[in-house]
């Protein structure tokens, strides 16, 4: 012990630069948006990479899992496509091309996902390279996860739904009530639904989706069901909890989805 307290001493100088200069780029970061950029992209890149490998071990270990969801997944789009076929004696009616064209969808794996802080971030194994950009929204085969938020050349990082920050326009699925989903910080299983008036009759179970109201998220992706109703600390709206659908701690793989005439849509209402 008293030869590492004097190896130490002797090399004092240079730890006290050490820590001069991370304080300094601290400094920088912090505040100078981008430095702060260039030095997020920058780590984001190479922490990647150690992230990938962690997770490709880890992921040996889940493939029943994993393997189960996919199966449940295919299973429910068989027969969402059965839903659609056309009968004998039913006329075919042609759907709008603009409609067809207006979204896209990309798949990614998950290397990093957190769950215990107010912000929490996930981190994907698809970057530009792939065609993410920022603001795409993501979600899997339960529900939102969340959005973009950074991209590098190989790898994005994902706001999760779990952030204290991010806002997901909702609606009631029986209702058509619209409100927005927030996490509130507290247990990574829900979340609050916000600005519901006050004179809407909710009930226990109620299903919580996407609006389709931005131009993020199509409509109708599940966010949670409502577990509770309260009256509120406002006076306008009422205090309403949600369970989410996508359990956090077993996110494996994501779905990235653009919508192709967002900017389109962003001129148009700055417009008004």
């Amino acid at each position: 012990m008293q030869r590492i307290l004097l190896f130490l001493y002797r090399i004092r100088a240079f730890l006290l630069f050490v820590l001069l200069e991370s304080i300094a780029i601290w400094l920088i970061v912090s505040n100078n948006s981008q430095q702060g950029a260039v030095f997020f992209n920058s780590a984001n890149q190479y922490s990647g990479r150690i992230l990938q490998t962690q997770r490709n071990v880890l992921d040996y270990f889940s493939l029943t899992s994993v393997n189960k969801a996919l199966v449940d997944q295919n299973a429910a789009l068989l027969a969402e496509l059965e839903h659609y076929r056309q009968p004998v004696d039913s006329m075919f009616i042609p759907v709008d091309a603009t409609m067809m064209a207006t979204f896209e969808f990309k798949g990614a794996k998950v290397i990093n996902n957190s769950i215990n802080l107010a912000q929490n971030f996930i981190t994907i194994n698809k970057g530009a390279k792939h065609g993410i950009k920022e603001g795409m929204g993501v979600f899997n085969e339960e529900g939102v996860v969340g959005r973009v938020k950074g991209v590098t050349q190989h790898f994005a990082s994902v706001i999760s739904l779990l952030h204290t920050e991010l806002l997901i326009s909702s609606k009631i699925e029986s209702s058509e009530v619209f409100g927005s989903t927030k996490w509130d910080g507290k247990d990574p299983k829900k979340a609050k639904l916000l600005y519901v008036p006050r004179h809407v009759e909710l009930k226990v179970g109620d299903r919580v989706v996407t609006s389709g109201y931005n131009v993020i998220f199509p409509e109708g992706i599940p966010i949670g069901k409502i577990i509770e109703v309260g009256a509120g600390t406002e006076t306008n709206y009422l205090d309403v909890t949600i369970e989410l659908a996508t359990d956090f701690t077993r996110i494996s793989y994501v779905y990235l989805v653009e919508n192709f005439v967002e900017e389109e849509l962003e001129i148009l209402e700055d417009l008004n």
